[in-house]
């Protein structure tokens, strides 16, 4: 799976470059290993499994670690156990908990909440967290200069983070905002006298956090080895003295990691489905979790004519998700019927699902005056995307569109489109819940700020800011019952103007050895979360 760059709708620059996997070639920044190890470097796993901990990791670890800049699967899950925010959550529910803050606040429905911070919490080079460490962060999230990606999840309610002492700070919102605490999750905070001269150490795998684990050693598009942290005293130490993660992109070599009777790996995740029965038979746990990974099509709306909402319905419509799902899937998905996976408890059922039927699609084109269309259809090349990409081309070519594929690996695709690549239409992954999981994180994500739509789509104008408007009025209602309702007019927008919208959402992997590994569960969306686990009964 690859997820690809949010986009700002500015002018591209090597900030927006270096905050996305897929995009930037970061590996000639990385060292080969950190200044505090020696030795060659190694992907084997080494030392009791009571006491280190080998996984594999389906994507690269050479794209940027910035924690306020990165949507590296890789990275991404790294952080989670280097790094906190004053809020956790958990990793499937997202439900909070006080992580570098002391507690949480007991009211959160007013437009001021304060956070103390956490006793003794001190940075993995020994000095203490303070609360300016926290207004350095947040003074860099907030800036729409730096236009960092966490930006997106923080505007319009969050307006300043002020210090009060030395241990405390207040937010200040623009507007009682009923995601709060979710969306304080997603800043990291990092230490200000290591990063106030400048972040290219953080994009090249420099890692300083106050987490349970340390970074020790990075080795590009190889692994990444941690060490506990001895002096943490959060919520939840770190279980393994060492833990090694192997970056493994080709599917075949990470499934072998976890296969046979002594597998080389603790857990791997990004299974394929087709691999699922083989490591059953072998004694491995392997369980799929639904969530926000999904397969969408994107349409150059300066492109006649997908300048035309008909005409990107009706392509829709052609497609046989069901069929996709099957073939392309091997059954570990469902359709797209609303613009959020409709397995998640968050969704709710658009107007228009979009779904298969050739005879709408056709009438669709003839109302938007269409009797002739080719179609460059413009693919990554990851194995999920490959393998439904021909469902997509065998329904349009079947309503007279004739289709051709343009298939490259995602850094290629995203480079031109930053060049400004005319387009026709985009087919690939991406997963915002790898974010959150609350209904206007999921919508963002894609459509405001740094979205897809925006920078890519290109797409403005009055129904792009009607869309905005119920995205704002959802996100200020503090009545669950009315932001439900304005949720709902949301989706149906979506599913009207299909600029960016989901075919199928798929269903993520994860295999481990439950003889040695236990407290772990799959997610919906890439990466591993080991801050739970602990050794199995066998270990």
């Amino acid at each position: 799976m690859s997820r690809t760059p949010p986009g700002s709708g500015q002018p591209f620059n090597r900030r927006d470059m270096l905050r996305f996997t897929g995009l930037a070639g970061v590996a000639a920044a990385f060292s080969s290993s950190l200044a505090a190890c020696g030795g060659p470097a190694s992907t084997n796993a080494t030392g009791d499994s009571a006491e280190s901990i080998t996984a594999v990791i389906g994507y690269g670890n050479n794209q940027t670690w910035d924690p306020l800049q990165t949507a590296s699967a890789f990275s991404m899950a790294a952080i989670l156990h280097t790094y906190e925010s004053l809020v956790e959550g958990d990793p499937i529910t997202r439900e909070p908990y006080a992580g570098l803050a002391k507690e949480l606040p007991a009211d959160v429905s007013g437009t001021s909440l304060t956070f103390e911070l956490r006793d003794g919490a001190k940075w993995h080079d020994g000095k203490p967290v303070t609360a300016d460490d926290v207004v350095f962060t947040y003074a860099r999230a907030l800036d729409p200069n730096e236009n960092v990606l966490v930006r997106t999840f923080l505007t319009p309610w969050l307006t300043e983070v002020k210090k009060v002492d030395e241990k405390t700070v207040e937010f200040v919102l623009a507007q009682p905002f009923p995601y709060a605490l979710q969306r304080i999750q997603t800043v990291k905070i990092c230490p200000k006298h290591v990063f106030e001269a400048g972040w290219d150490a953080a994009v090249s795998g420099k890692v300083v956090g106050s987490g349970p684990y340390k970074v020790v050693e990075q080795a590009p598009l190889s692994h990444t080895r941690f060490e506990k942290f001895a002096d943490y005293n959060g919520p939840r130490p770190a279980v393994y003295k060492t833990m090694l993660w192997n970056s493994i992109v080709e599917a075949s070599p990470r499934v072998a990691k976890i296969s046979g009777a002594k597998p080389a790996a603790q857990i791997v995740e990004n299974i394929p489905a087709a691999n699922a029965d083989q490591l059953a038979k072998d004694g491995r746990k392997v369980e799929f979790a639904d969530g926000g990974n999904n397969l969408w099509l994107m349409f150059n709306t300066t492109h006649a004519p997908f300048d035309n909402k008909l005409v990107r319905q009706a392509l829709h419509h052609a497609v046989d998700r069901d069929k996709m799902i099957q073939v392309g899937l091997k059954g570990k998905g469902s359709p797209g019927t609303s613009f959020i996976n409709p397995k998640l408890p968050v969704s709710q059922a658009a107007a228009n699902d979009l779904g298969y039927d050739p005879d709408k699609a056709k009438a669709l084109l003839r109302q938007a005056g269409i009797s002739k269309l080719s179609v460059t259809l413009s693919t990554t090349n990851t194995t999920l995307v490959a393998d439904c990409v021909n469902v997509i081309k065998e329904g349009w070519d079947a309503i007279g569109v004739t289709t051709t594929l343009d298939t490259s690996d995602t850094k290629a695709l995203f480079s031109k489109l930053d060049g400004g690549f005319d387009f026709q239409v985009v087919a690939t992954t991406q997963n915002a819940e790898q974010f959150g999981n609350d209904p206007d994180l999921l919508v963002r994500y894609y459509y405001a700020g740094a979205g897809v739509a925006a920078k890519y789509a290109k797409w403005a104008g009055p129904d792009q800011q009607k869309l905005i408007g119920l995205l704002d009025q959802a996100a200020a209602e503090t009545d669950e019952g009315a932001r439900d309702g304005l949720t709902k007019q949301v989706l149906d927008t979506l599913a009207d103007q299909a600029v960016v919208y989901p075919l199928v959402f798929t269903q993520l992997g994860t295999a481990w050895d439950a003889n040695v590994l236990s407290g772990v569960r799959a997610q919906g969306y890439p990466g591993i979360n080991l801050n739970q686990a602990k050794p199995g009964s066998g270990a």
